[in-house]
């Protein structure tokens, strides 16, 4: 039997979207916009919570965390796939790789967790009012903002570490928009049913947990909510979660498109694609949102503008 050629890569490929058939400049100047209005965009939103007494309660604080998380995901997904599409792929180490790896899976579970969070708090301020400001002190706002991050960076080794210990030696062309794990496991010449076990194992309760509970504090938010006698009573208690519930929507509806679609085939362009919204128009998608729904933000907008 002859010897497998197992000569380890040291560099990899990003391609991105391929041939864009003389798209390139077009479609970088398009997504340059996206990434400069996604930044800023986030970045506005800490400023203004920071900076306005109106805004200094639990809900723009834990938005705050949010935006950030918003930011280092572009920051780590877009700069690289806008090499991609300008000279129509990029190259990167394999420790750049999987740095990109790493930060996408731990900013991925940390916003599942803060998402989470979010709702617990929307869930006290509408089920428990009067309580609301002493449950929600500072101390339980301060862990509650942590402990997401710190699940998010600690949580994501169990994926990371077991991929990191295979061996590359099968091609270095990443035929996708970042480094990811079903295309870093495509490279690899090692057995690696036992690393996507693994990954399948931990990861799936990871995201399943927060959106049930997501799920579960809604249902007893909206019974709250049906049983406030006045209409406008509901409609205020309701605007407060609208926002939130769109977020959610759109990241766990990206996500979990994202993973039932398999990269085979034709379906490979469109896992792209729901990789797209999920990296980078769900970050833009968050401030558009709580800019132009939440009144709060609009008002601490308009007197920003007005000195």
């Amino acid at each position: 039997m002859l010897a497998r050629n197992e000569s380890r890569v040291t560099e990899l490929i990003l391609l991105g979207f391929g041939n864009l058939y003389g798209c390139n400049i077009l479609i970088f100047i398009i997504f340059l916009h996206i990434f400069l209005i996604t930044v800023t965009g986030n970045l506005l939103i800490i400023l203004l919570v920071s900076i306005s007494l109106d805004l200094h309660s639990p809900m723009y604080f834990f938005l705050c965390h949010l935006s950030l998380s918003d930011i280092v995901l572009t920051m780590n997904t877009l700069p690289n796939l806008l090499g991609a599409i300008l000279h129509g792929g990029k190259k990167m180490t394999i420790l750049g790789c999987f740095t990109q790896f790493s930060i996408f899976c731990g900013i991925t579970i940390t916003e599942c967790f803060l998402l989470a969070v979010m709702s617990f708090d929307r869930y006290l301020a509408i089920c428990v009012p009067l309580r609301y400001i002493s449950i929600m002190d500072f101390t339980l706002r301060t862990c509650l903002s942590v402990l997401p991050w710190m699940l998010g960076f600690t949580l994501n080794l169990i994926g990371i570490i077991p991929v990191s210990n295979s061996q590359f030696c099968d091609g270095n062309i990443i035929d996708h928009i970042y480094c990811e794990f079903s295309p870093l496991l495509k490279l690899s010449c090692s057995d690696t049913s036992l690393v996507e076990f693994i990954s399948f194992l931990f990861s799936t309760p990871l995201f399943i947990c927060p959106c049930g509970f997501i799920i579960v504090t809604y249902v007893y938010i909206f019974l709250t909510i049906l049983r406030i006698p006045s209409t406008t009573g509901r409609q205020k208690a309701f605007s407060t979660c609208s926002s939130h519930l769109l977020v959610v929507g759109a990241f766990y509806g990206t996500l979990i498109t994202k993973y039932m679609i398999p990269s085979i085939g034709h379906a490979l362009l469109l896992n792209k694609i729901i990789s797209l919204l999920h990296t980078v128009f769900t970050p833009l998608f968050n401030p558009l949102v709580y800019s132009l729904r939440n009144q709060d933000i609009r008002i601490a907008l308009r007197k920003i503008f007005k000195h």
